[in-house]
């Protein structure tokens, strides 16, 4: 089996234990809700995915998909645009680390210093420990300061709270952001990279008292560097398994709390449809996001999706806790830097572009390039 079939594998086995976990969970939607009778899911779907008109503005969007990718792919319009669109945002891959360390700083240190773990649904009785955590872990990643052993506390932290809280897989987010952030270290502008440079000077004082740098750390990051080349596929493979288990268990599996939403908001004033087909069309569209992410296909297309996604519920949804989403808002910004990385779809369409373009080049004596 390729290593691209293991990975999907793998996902799709993670997808399933996050279904699994549906009926423990609640989405983000009773963040904005005080609660809602509950729905039948299998008449809700039954009714929603029945009704003509339902099923005909979901044909017609999926559909509308399927062409507009496949005309993109024969089509590939404005190929210099998008190759200089390509390189500007790739340009932007030293600032890297420092994206990753906000997204999952900021959202760490708001967390703490509200009380709740990962999850605003997630409050502890004695919320000491989760303000600490929280507080201290957020900080020194906002700072940058000792940035890949705080990323491996606050992932050990995070695993463990899910064996005892499956309420947080709603913010699995936070284990590629982790993840990546091991992997990529501090980076610049950054506590880790100001000392690391004091320490490597061996003309300062400090290079000849620090125990750290060139016995522990720079062994250390030379033995990972050639991981973090995996960085964008960590990042799509997480935040994909996010989105699906979202659009799934968030909102097809829990009708009643995304219907609540749609009637607290009038959002059929907004879009006249019925309010079912709100609630399937979010969900499939969180869905079909995931299921790119993951598979690496149309990447940046996905993430910018997403933003939008994001953007559309913090102005929609005033009171929804916008702090709760910035970790997932600032991975799928990550993404948009990285592309989707190797064992991606896009990958391999790149390295086909690249082949026609050098025998294009090689076959025309007229090329100047």
């Amino acid at each position: 089996m390729s290593p691209p079939v293991r990975g999907v594998a793998t996902l799709s086995g993670l997808v399933a234990l996050l279904a699994v976990a549906v009926g423990e969970a609640r989405a983000h939607v009773k963040y904005v809700t005080p609660g809602s009778d509950p729905v039948e899911v299998v008449e809700f779907l039954v009714t929603a995915l029945t009704t003509p008109l339902n099923l005909a503005v979901l044909g017609a969007g999926a559909l509308s998909v399927v062409v507009a990718g496949t005309a993109y792919l024969r089509v590939r319009p404005f190929p210099n645009d998008v190759r200089a669109f390509r390189r500007v945002l790739a340009s932007y891959d030293e600032l890297l680390p420092w994206l990753l360390r906000l997204a999952v700083g900021l959202p760490l240190v708001g967390a703490g210093f509200s009380g709740y773990f990962f999850s605003p649904i997630v409050e502890p009785t004695a919320p000491v420990f989760v303000r600490l955590f929280g507080i201290t872990v957020g900080f020194l990643l906002l700072f940058g300061l000792g940035t890949r052993f705080a990323a491996a506390v606050g992932l050990v932290t995070y695993l463990v709270g899910l064996a005892v809280e499956p309420a947080l897989l709603l913010a699995f987010e936070y284990v590629p952001g982790f993840v990546a952030i091991a992997l990529v270290g501090g980076g610049r502008p950054s506590a880790d990279h100001a000392i690391a440079s004091m320490a490597a000077d061996d003309r300062t004082v400090y290079s000849r008292i620090d125990p750290f740098y060139r016995r522990v750390a720079l062994p250390f990051v030379t033995r990972i560097r050639h991981l973090e080349a995996y960085v964008p596929t960590v990042l799509r493979l997480g935040v994909g398994v996010t989105f699906i288990y979202l659009g799934i268990a968030q909102k097809l599996m829990q009708p009643g709390d995304a219907l609540a939403v749609v009637a607290k908001y009038d959002l059929t004033a907004v879009v006249p449809v019925a309010p079912e087909l709100w609630v399937v069309g979010a969900g499939l569209t969180e869905a079909l996001v995931g299921i790119l992410l993951i598979l690496g296909a149309f990447t940046r297309a996905a993430s910018g999706v997403a933003i939008l996604l994001f953007t559309t519920t913090l102005f929609g949804l005033p009171d929804d806790p916008v702090l709760a989403h910035i970790s997932l808002f600032g991975l799928v910004s990550a993404l948009l830097v990285t592309g989707g990385g190797p064992y991606s779809v896009d990958a391999a369409l790149h390295r086909d572009d690249a082949g026609v373009t050098d025998a294009t080049t090689s076959s025309s004596p007229t090329n100047s390039d």
